[in-house]
């Protein structure tokens, strides 16, 4: 009896597991994410303290950001929104770094999404088209996206391989990254 329960136990978490995958990659809308007739409040997040500097063949760049770092969170992102100041986005922070993928159902503005990398590098640059079902990914495994206003990465000079710095990306532990350097490393500087 032990080994039937514990088949039927294994059977119901591949279940799980692959409802999951569809869920998170569908490359569509789920229902959750299109809004009932009525409910089409926009999510604000608090603004955090510390501004996201991008720094830039240019120069360095700030932005004032919302965190959106829980499934709920990057579910709604910035559906509903209508406008937002020039310098002012959103960063999603994902546990690890995967493929993702983004649309812009219920997301009347348009936007430049950022997919950057585990590191805090920018690996793709990718515009959003309002209300489209159409998915917007870059290819590659990312950590975080940063959603700004159309056109904003153009005209401040963001392009692929520039650099994020913020407490949430450099704080994000990970898959991958180096253990902090806290100076017992046998080598200095070695990480």
């Amino acid at each position: 009896m032990a080994h039937r329960n514990w088949l039927t136990a294994g059977a119901l978490c591949v279940i799980v597991a692959v409802a999951a995958g569809a869920y998170f990659y569908s490359g569509r809308p789920t229902a959750s994410q299109q809004a009932p007739a009525g409910d089409s409040q926009a999510m604000i997040l608090p603004v955090d303290p510390t501004p996201l500097v991008v720094a830039t063949k240019g120069g360095d760049k700030s932005f004032s950001i919302e965190v959106a770092n829980t499934e709920a969170e990057r579910e709604a992102g910035l559906m509903f929104r209508q406008d937002m100041a020039d310098d002012h986005g959103m960063l999603f922070v994902f546990e690890m770094q995967k493929q993702v993928g983004f649309w812009m159902r219920n997301t009347p503005m348009p936007l430049d999404l950022i997919f950057v990398g585990q590191d805090g590098k920018i690996r793709a640059v990718k515009h959003g088209e309002p209300q489209s079902d159409a998915v917007i990914s870059p290819g590659v495994p990312v950590r975080f996206v940063l959603e700004l206003k159309a056109g904003t990465a153009a005209k401040n000079g963001i392009e692929y391989g520039d650099l994020l710095r913020h407490p949430a990306v450099g704080t994000v532990p990970g898959p991958g990254m180096p253990p902090a350097d806290k100076g017992d490393s046998p080598t200095p500087g070695a990480g």
